[in-house]
């Protein structure tokens, strides 16, 4: 079998072309980074976790009509997803204060927001992902007006979404980021939700104890992270109520 191309190797995936035109293999890897990649491990398990929970809320998506570019899970860690071209954003929404929220604005961890607020940040390492404003957005060209309103909502239903999914299982949904994509069919254009949606990429608190179940576990060293992604993945349903953390598997001499 001919090794497949490899298109992309970011912090915590690697992207290689597809079976199909317009389709990427997106494999999840056991890195964890934080601070820009200033902080990096290694963490057994976390890649199939990430694809397992990103493929039930894409699909979830899905079916409430939300597109998104997940078409089906391949294997323990990779999913076949439809490609696009990544509009250079990071899309955060936060229903409670929290991270660097906190430390700009001054508000306390685990404030209730009035509303929840939309804010984004340009796609770039070596800047750190800067926050940026939709003038910034328009003027350089990044996006349209009308992209900007379609992704607003978007975001806006994927919070709904998930908020309730999360809410269901005594988890509060405090902030996530998400990327869009661009498809073409033909002269159209449409958005759609990119890359992946696990706790990577969302913070998430337990309702009654204020647990963090989320990345913030290794960027603060609070426990393990492995643990915190399989209780996040059993009371979803995704992992049985008696998982273990997912490891390597050992070997028996």
């Amino acid at each position: 079998m001919a090794r497949r191309k490899k298109i992309y190797e970011g912090k915590a995936k690697i992207l290689y072309e597809g079976p199909e035109p317009g389709t990427i293999v997106q494999y999840f890897k056991d890195d964890a980074t934080a601070f820009n990649a200033q902080k990096k491990d290694v963490i057994e398990g976390k890649g199939v976790l990430n694809n397992r929970l990103s493929e039930f809320f894409m699909t979830g998506l899905n079916q409430i009509g939300v597109p998104t570019h997940f078409l089906k899970r391949l294997n323990m860690r990779e999913q076949l997803v439809r490609s696009c071209e990544i509009i250079p954003l990071e899309v955060i929404v936060r229903n409670y204060a929290a991270g660097t929220m906190s430390q700009r604005l001054g508000i306390d961890e685990g404030t209730q927001l009035p509303r929840p607020i939309v804010e984004y940040c340009y796609k770039d390492d070596n800047l750190g992902d800067p926050l940026v404003t939709e003038e910034h957005i328009a003027a350089f060209g990044w996006a349209s007006q009308q992209d900007m309103d379609d992704i607003v909502s978007l975001a806006l239903r994927v919070n709904d979404f998930l908020s309730g999914v999360m809410m269901a299982v005594g988890i509060r949904l405090v902030d996530f980021k998400i990327e869009i994509g661009r498809v073409y069919d033909g002269d159209f254009m449409r958005l759609i939700v990119a890359d992946e949606i696990s706790p990577d990429s969302c913070r998430l608190w337990d309702i009654e104890t204020g647990e963090k179940l989320d990345k913030d576990v290794f960027r603060r060293d609070l426990g393990n992270l492995a643990d915190a992604y399989t209780e996040v993945a059993r009371r979803l349903g995704v992992m049985p109520m008696n998982a273990q953390p997912v490891t390597k598997p050992t070997l028996i001499n």
